[in-house]
């Protein structure tokens, strides 16, 4: 499929619904659990809790920032790098409900600011310059947006399935989930 604003907003604002609709009112077991101890790449897992408060991080930092820089009209601007691991410090003391309303804001906040912006096709063809990846259109970073929550998503279903990997017993063979 090729990018489309459009599409990606359908994504993009269904993800805070989504988690509301998921997550609040579970029990901590579900929303702080990580038995899940690495991902693929070997690096530790992130309960539900901690992946909402990288998803307000990246509302904040990330996403709009960097486009009103591609947008500017200065060339390819390097971007200030991101720290994915914010939300350890930046949610403490905070609960989940918090979290899911503040990333509800942010995210609505920062939709109006994208459709605000008129993209034509040419402003999708502007460059940034990304800290590790190098020169990035702004299609690609709208596209990397939609599909960061996408990969969130996933992330929440893999940690919360995993905890239960071991009482689901023999049927651990058919649960794909449990596999990754």
């Amino acid at each position: 499929m090729d990018f489309h604003v459009e599409l990606s907003i359908e994504i993009l604002s269904r993800t805070p619904a989504v988690l509301k609709a998921w997550l609040l009112g579970l029990s901590d077991a579900w929303v702080t659990g990580n038995l899940k101890v690495t991902d693929n790449k070997g690096e530790a897992s992130w309960s539900p809790f901690d992946v909402v408060g990288h998803l307000i991080h990246g509302e904040r930092t990330d996403w709009i920032p960097r486009a009103r820089l591609i947008l500017s009209g200065q060339g390819a601007q390097e971007f200030e790098p991101f720290d994915r691991y914010a939300q350890f410090q930046d949610s403490q003391g905070k609960s989940l409900e918090e979290l899911l309303a503040t990333f509800a804001e942010l995210r609505a906040e920062n939709l109006a600011v994208l459709r605000g912006f008129n993209l034509g096709p040419s402003d999708l063809e502007l460059r940034g310059l990304h800290p590790e990846l190098g020169v990035v259109t702004l299609s690609q970073l709208l596209a990397t947006w939609a599909v960061h929550d996408l990969d969130h998503l996933g992330q929440i279903a893999e940690v919360m399935a995993g905890q239960y990997a071991h009482a689901v017993g023999p049927w651990k063979a058919y649960l794909g989930i449990l596999e990754r």
